[in-house]
């Protein structure tokens, strides 16, 4: 009797634990966020070696009274897989601290940095509509984020330029780190197009990368005017304003980044559907090139999964859109009008997919 009390118990407490790392996790987000705004995977990287605690704190510009509270810091981090600790090869009694395959991806001289990812994603001004998020489900509010601003998050990042700004250089850093990947292991993808539209392109981050990598190619980066006012182009890169559920330039090949994840079924269908006119107004057989996850893809390991899962519920506060499995998907291809289709698993929790009209 007693030894099924304490399995009982035992139970309890690990539930309770389950619990409680679920209701803390943010912490994790938000350690990470202070030590992005402190520097300190810069302040490693530029010291060239494993950086001792103590040097690490005389290079962190923090009051003297926090100084001891950077340990604390530090631990976290490392038993998150930011930084690795060794003990000091001289001094036994100090430790140091090296970067990561993780906190590489943070520094400020990476092309492919996530900094201004971390930074748009935890401004206050997208975390604050999940507080909102029980309440949203009781009323006729499209998003948590219109209900905690009164906008929708397009038209609020129109009128906030801090957030416009923000929003860009998460979406330019993300573009940046999945540009290199694309063009290596998908150069087929762009072969034999004589012009593409990067509809929602952003800044241009991806299209810039593609036109010099692919010269033949006449590539246009298309989005909303406060998005492209003012962008200079090259010789065979072009910036033009509009709106994707209007008209999108005629073209060979349309690339959409992460952009029908944002939208809801219908509104990606009127999306598909304005990529086929503009494929068709070209008059070539064309192609509709689509990078965006595809959740029920087998090669995922559990934290690709969790990645995609995070990312469907974020969609769900911010936008109208969601994650889809390959049946959605697939679903959407058919009522826009393409036959077929060409799914490649080859950008980590993301997949490159290729629809033909």
């Amino acid at each position: 009797m007693q030894q099924i009390m304490e399995s009982h118990d035992a139970k309890v407490l690990k539930a309770q634990t389950h619990v409680w790392n679920h209701i803390f996790s943010f912490i994790n987000s938000m350690s990470l966020k202070c030590v992005v705004e402190l520097g300190i995977a810069d302040i490693i990287h530029s010291h060239a070696q494993p950086i001792s605690l103590s040097t690490l704190i005389s290079s962190l510009p923090i009051h003297s009274s926090k100084t001891h509270f950077i340990p604390r810091l530090m631990r976290i981090m490392v038993h998150s897989g930011f930084f690795s600790q060794h003990n000091h090869t001289e001094n036994e009694q100090e430790v140091t601290y090296a970067l990561t395959d993780a906190s590489l991806l943070l520094l400020k001289s990476n092309p492919m940095s996530v900094a201004p990812y971390l930074k748009a994603m935890l401004d206050p001004v997208l975390t604050n509509p999940w507080n909102q998020f029980s309440s949203w489900f009781k009323n006729g509010n499209p998003t948590p984020f219109e209900l905690a601003h009164g906008k929708l998050l397009w038209e609020y990042a129109a009128s906030d330029p801090r957030i416009n700004n923000l929003f860009n250089d998460a979406m330019a850093s993300d573009a940046q780190l999945i540009t290199s990947v694309v063009i290596e292991k998908c150069k087929g993808v762009f072969m034999g197009s004589e012009s593409l539209v990067d509809v929602g392109g952003g800044t241009g981050t991806m299209a810039k990368a593609i036109a010099e990598s692919f010269p033949q190619l006449e590539c246009i980066v298309f989005d909303l005017p406060h998005v492209v006012s003012g962008l200079q182009g090259t010789h065979n890169l072009k910036y033009v304003e509009g709106d994707m559920f209007e008209a999108i330039p005629p073209t060979d090949a349309i690339l959409l980044k992460c952009i029908l994840h944002d939208w809801s079924d219908e509104e990606c269908v009127k999306i598909l559907k304005k990529c086929k006119e503009a494929i068709w107004k070209k008059g070539k057989e064309g192609k509709v090139i689509i990078i965006d996850m595809v959740m029920d893809n087998e090669t995922k390991d559990e934290e690709s999964v969790e990645t995609q899962l995070f990312f469907d519920m974020l969609m769900m506060v911010l936008v109208k859109g969601k994650e889809r499995n390959q049946k959605e998907w697939v679903k959407l291809f058919s009522s826009a009008g393409f036959n077929n289709y060409n799914i490649t698993p080859v950008l980590g929790s993301r997949s490159l997919i290729q629809i033909y009209p």
